[in-house]
């Protein structure tokens, strides 16, 4: 083999750093001393011929499935110069990913043409879920962000500084343009995906209400048609009922279509449990958390013989250490509504799969099926997840966004808030969502886009008319009558009461899901859970008129007000004419009440695409229809008290309206549920249209948020967040630090750092080594500083050392430069030398000192999105501290004040 590197022999002595040989033409190379490295025989008592000057050892054995198709690493890198003389990759590389699925092979073309990149968006990648793991036949190409990482949000703005300024270094015509159309791709990729979601939220609207009816019957003139589009007036022949076409047979009448109703749910919820079950995912027990389950408890997967990857799909970076001992983790990325782990995810954090277009299409079926099953769960969550994962297939079509994982979280931003948008008709509303809820990073231009994004998607719905009524959701209602002064009381009450429901709804799901998920039956069969609550919640919910309705139907009924002339009211008996038909109503709605909540605490978590906003809203809307009427029979009853005589003597049953109440109290305890306030207050708004009760929903949602605070410190996400034990670290909560950084310092460990105080050439092997200890202790994401003479002088991250070992040719006997020496030699011929790993390297990790305050820890957590921080103690390197170290110490430290 001909020599690829003329290379320098260095000399380097601990007691005389200074005493280095200058003589090129004979050098000598002492290996480092240190115990865990592995070198060759000495190589000083023998000058080295010309040919065996390269780190790289000669390859002269057959090829096999590691040599690389191209010859060699053809392809460029561009590499960052720093101020230290160093290149730096301008994106560092992302861990190579070992999953053993048949799925694994799926690959990015090299190809720019729009038709190749269109099939490549809509291909289903096992790196779907943010294009982290970009594997590639070609050997050459770098890896990126794998599975259970965390993107380097820094090194990332830096690819895209250099991206840009190569852009615009073209003065040209056609440069002029690439510039400008480098600046569209930013508003095509929203209005596509504001238009994509809404479609997507039109074809969930006019299915799941027609497959909801036919649990009931079918429409005579089209049986693709819903009972309200088939009957718009009000019951009519049209509309044949079960019990009527089967002539009462074989169980009568009534009986019969009891029974259809009860198949017709246990079947669509089975049928959308099994689409569901197809997104399991195993996660090896040595890099999973706790759980990747939202049911909040964990599912342990059997541990199958040999290799722990099963038939099911698998995204694991890398097997299992044999070490481990605990069983792999599962989790179904369409499970759930999906805001939580939407919300991780626009945080940084990776999870393979889960913004896929396998995900989008079995979440999307399946949540037809599932609110079609009549069960206590909403649609309005999921959409955020569907539409966060059409932001997510859409980047695939420029590469500004495919191959820059901060750059897309700023489309998945807006995409989540479309997702709001269509689901409220509500765009402001989904702006504010995305601010206050799912976005971690929002500049400027990102709002503007994301406002753009929502009304894109509302104005597409409201174009596509899913309801034949011109608005853009079911339950859209309007005021007439103002409030009056002395009902403040009474919507304070209600705030009071909803955020105590909502905060009481997450401790019940908590004990839940910790009690009756733990029974190894229902623990090893999630469809067995799935027909079990179908089969209650039709035996108990059927008989019961407003049970029995589907929840955004019900929600409009609870908070409509009582006008004749609406068509789109259903005979509930909610509109009482005198005082005396009052307390009836009340009675009913308390049944309601208690039989929504307890249906909709057993039906949270299960394994079906599900939502939370509407059914807390239900609940939260029998409870504040039932103060309504409470309040209005008061008034009723005692019309002389100067306070509302002048109310009580209105016609009517009095200017109270109970829907008003009905919708404070749903928003009050969806407040205590997501503990979202101004997003709140703003749907409310543009569900009413009305600037009249800004004021009441504003005071009862600041009262609400203010109870469940104190009754319960964390949201249903939070909670979620912290079961699963997700690294995210909430930049919108910070906790009282009185710490040190020393407070979070582990020890120092000789196999936790490159010496190189004795030769800046490591051994490849000692390196592989001190990878494996990381990957074995879950550092997917971690970095080995390197050291000289205890200082530190750089750090190489593990998924770049993986890969630049990955491609040694020979990495048994290799050597591998880790410092810059500024006589190598260029290679002959001009390709870079694998054993050269300083493009690899980090010359300025950030460094604090360890006596700094762990606010300012924080501070570089939360707002630069570090992955690690380097200590020093005097200028000496003393550790270094994960950024999930970090929100461990965090909860650790809550939960202690917690129990104070």
């Amino acid at each position: 083999m001909s020599t690829r590197r003329h290379h320098q022999r260095i000399r380097e002595n601990r007691e005389n750093r200074d005493s280095q040989t200058n003589d090129n033409e004979n050098p000598g190379l002492y290996p480092e001393e240190s115990s865990y490295l592995s070198v060759p025989d000495s190589p000083i008592s023998f000058r080295r011929h010309p040919a065996t000057m390269s780190r790289r050892p000669s390859n002269s054995e057959p090829p096999d499935e590691r040599t690389s198709l191209l010859g060699g690493t053809a392809r460029s890198r561009i590499r960052i110069q720093s101020t230290h003389g160093s290149p730096r990759a301008p994106h560092l590389s992302r861990n190579q990913s070992y999953a053993e699925s048949i799925r694994s092979n799926r690959h990015h073309s090299r190809a720019n043409s729009w038709g190749q990149r269109l099939i490549r968006a809509l291909s289903d990648r096992q790196e779907s879920s943010m294009a982290e793991s970009k594997g590639s036949i070609f050997p050459d190409e770098r890896v990126w962000y794998d599975q259970f990482t965390s993107t380097d949000w820094v090194h990332d703005s830096i690819a895209d500084a250099y991206r840009v300024k190569m852009l615009r270094s073209r003065k040209d015509f056609w440069g002029r343009v690439y510039v400008l159309f480098d600046g569209a791709q930013g508003w095509i990729l929203s209005a596509l995906v504001g238009f994509i979601v809404a479609v997507l939220a039109y074809v969930v609207n006019v299915t799941e209400s027609t497959v909801f009816d036919f649990k009931d019957g079918y429409c005579d003139l089209h049986w693709y048609w819903s009972e309200k589009k088939c009957c718009p007036l009000g019951p009519c022949t049209d509309w044949r009922e079960w019990g009527e076409v089967l002539h009462g047979y074989p169980f009568g009448e009534k009986w019969t279509e009891f029974a259809i109703y009860m198949g017709g749910a246990v079947l669509f919820a089975t049928l959308a449990c099994l689409l569901t079950l197809t997104t399991k995912t195993v996660v090896p027990s040595a890099y999973r958390l706790t759980t990747l389950d939202e049911n909040l408890a964990a599912q342990p997967a059997a541990r199958p013989q040999g290799d722990i990857d099963t038939d099911e799909t698998s995204v694991s970076p890398r097997q299992a250490p044999k070490e481990s001992t605990l069983p792999p983790m599962i989790y179904y990325s369409a499970a759930g509504s999906g805001v939580a782990e939407v919300r991780v995810i626009l945080s940084g954090f990776v999870l393979h799969g889960f913004l896929g277009l396998k995900t989008l299409i079995i979440k999307t079926a399946g949540l037809i099926l599932s609110v079609a099953s009549g069960l206590s769960l909403g649609k309005e969550g999921p959409y955020v997840h569907i539409a966060t994962c059409v932001g997510n297939i859409a980047c695939r079509l420029f590469s500004k966004y495919d191959r820059n994982d901060a750059k897309r979280r700023e489309v998945l931003s807006a995409a989540a808030a479309a997702g709001v948008a269509v689901a409220f008709g509500a765009p402001l509303g989904g702006v504010l969502f995305g601010l206050e809820e799912v976005a971690y990073f929002f500049p400027a231009k990102t709002l503007f886009r994301t406002f753009f994004c929502c009304i894109t998607a509302a104005l597409t719905l409201k174009f596509l008319n899913p309801y034949g009524t011109h608005k853009i959701v079911l339950f859209q209602v309007r005021y007439l009558v103002d409030w009056e002064y002395f009902e403040i009381g009474s919507f304070i009450l209600v705030g009071v009461l909803g955020g105590a429901a909502g905060a009481f709804f997450i401790k019940a799901s908590r004990y839940w899901a910790k009690n009756f998920r733990k029974i190894p039956m229902i623990k090893a069969h999630p469809l067995l859970e799935v027909v079990l609550v179908a089969i209650v919640t039709g035996l108990i919910g059927y008989w019961n008129h407003l049970t029995k309705l589907p929840v955004a139907k019900l929600l409009y009924n609870l908070a409509a007000p009582c006008d004749k002339q609406d068509n789109n009211l259903d005979p509930l008996g909610l509109c009482p004419e005198n005082i005396d038909e009052i307390p009836p109503i009340i009675l009913n709605l308390f049944a309601a009440f208690l039989i929504k909540g307890l249906l909709t605490i057993i039906t949270f978590g299960i394994k079906l695409p599900a939502g939370i906003y509407v059914p807390s809203m239900v609940v939260g809307g029998l409870m504040g229809r039932l103060i309504g009427h409470l309040v209005q029979w008061i008034v009723l009853a005692f019309p002389t008290w100067a306070i509302w005589d002048q109310c009580a003597r209105m016609p009517g049953t009095s200017c109270i309206q109970p829907g008003v109440y009905g919708l404070i109290a749903a928003g009050s305890t969806m407040c205590g549920v997501t503990r979202l306030s101004v997003t709140l207050v703003v749907i409310l708004f543009e569900l009413t249209g009305s600037l009249d009760y800004v004021l009441p929903f504003s005071l009862a949602i600041l009262v609400a948020k203010w109870t469940a605070d104190a009754i319960e410190p964390l949201s249903i996400y939070d909670l979620l967040t912290e079961m699963n034990e997700y690294p995210f670290l909430n930049n919108k909560h910070k906790p009282i630090f009185t710490s040190e950084l020393a407070a979070i310092v582990p020890r120092v460990r000789r196999e936790r750092i490159i010496d190189i105080s004795n030769s800046p050439v490591v051994a490849a092997s000692s390196l592989r080594v001190k990878l494996e200890l990381l990957h074995k202790a879950g550092e997917l994401d971690g970095g080995l500083p390197i050291i000289r003479d205890d200082i530190l002088v750089g750090l190489i991250p593990a998924p770049d050392l993986e890969y630049a070992l990955d491609n040694l040719p020979d990495e048994g006997s290799s050597m591998c430069l880790m410092a810059e020496v500024p006589s190598i030699d260029d290679s002959d011929d001009g390709s870079p030398d694998p054993t050269d790993f300083t493009p690899y390297i980090d010359p300025a990790p950030v460094a604090l000192d360890i006596r700094s305050p762990m606010d300012l820890v924080y501070e570089l957590f939360a707002k630069l999105g570090l992955r690690y921080i380097c200590i020093l103690r005097d200028g000496r390197y003393a550790g270094m501290t994960h950024k999930k170290t970090f929100v461990k110490y965090m909860r650790e430290m809550e939960e202690k004040e917690g129990r104070m």
